[in-house]
């Protein structure tokens, strides 16, 4: 349902029933898919791939040409899955050469005022609390969440269900399962009330904790732990899932309590 006050390419492909408001712009090679609902002076500009059944709100701009002086035109894209939520003033950037794409999953909430830059990847059930910040080529895994006026550096990756607190300045890579906080960002725990509302057991989170608590709380470096973790712990997805994001961080990962 196309509004006549709004612009839209005649080589944009929108489904039938997708709802277009007053004042949207929506340039050429754009991929707009059923169900989803475009609000009121949103910018959609080339390179969008939108999914179904989304909702994007009033003064988001997607698909805008990245914000690094290494870009050169190179076609590129973004691409955003089903069933996902873009609120009010959000900024995704395309792609560069780097990648070629920006990527956001489905079923995420991507909350007023975050800013997406060039080659993130992001996961399937993500939380992007209000005015996040995310520089260039930043994976955040499935399940993930950050809390409000988080920063996080280029390439940091984010592991699935890891949470961290709002006003976060993220420079290293945080784990999956945990929750970041305090100053310098550091471990504080399991995210277990994160890991229960998704239907993990008790004995599985305490699993994880011992994990955890051989990684950041035995002394030892990281080298040294993943090496006690894997003699000592059973061999289960999530075990293993630890130990390969440990062993390929390229920034290291955020470091353990600190008084």
């Amino acid at each position: 349902m196309k509004q006549p006050l709004a612009y839209v390419h005649p080589e944009a492909q929108i489904a039938d029933n997708v709802v277009i408001e007053p004042f949207v712009t929506i340039d050429k090679n754009v991929i707009i898919e059923e169900g989803t609902r475009i609000g009121s002076n949103v910018t959609i500009m080339e390179g969008a791939h939108i999914g179904k059944n989304c909702k994007i709100y009033p003064g988001a701009v997607i698909a805008a040409t990245p914000q690094d002086l290494k870009f050169k035109g190179e076609k590129s894209l973004v691409r955003i899955g089903d069933n996902t939520t873009i609120r009010e003033c959000v900024t995704v950037n395309r792609g560069t050469v780097a990648k070629g794409v920006t990527e956001i999953g489905s079923n995420c909430l991507i909350m007023a005022y975050v800013h997406i830059a060039h080659d993130c990847k992001i996961g399937n059930n993500c939380i992007i609390t209000n005015a996040c910040q995310l520089a260039g080529e930043v994976v955040i895994d499935d399940f993930a969440i950050l809390g409000g006026l988080t920063a996080v550096h280029q390439f940091c990756h984010i592991g699935t269900y890891a949470m961290t607190q709002g006003g976060s300045l993220i420079g290293k890579d945080v784990p999956p399962f945990v929750k970041g906080g305090r100053l310098p960002l550091s471990y504080v725990g399991v995210n277990s009330i994160g890991l229960r509302r998704r239907g993990v057991t008790n004995e599985k989170i305490n699993e994880i904790q011992n994990i955890y608590r051989i990684l950041y709380q035995s002394g030892l470096n990281n080298s040294d732990a993943i090496e006690r973790i894997e003699a000592e712990m059973p061999a289960s997805k999530e075990r293993d899932e630890i130990i390969m994001f440990v062993k390929n961080s390229k920034r290291g990962i955020m470091k353990g309590y600190v008084s």
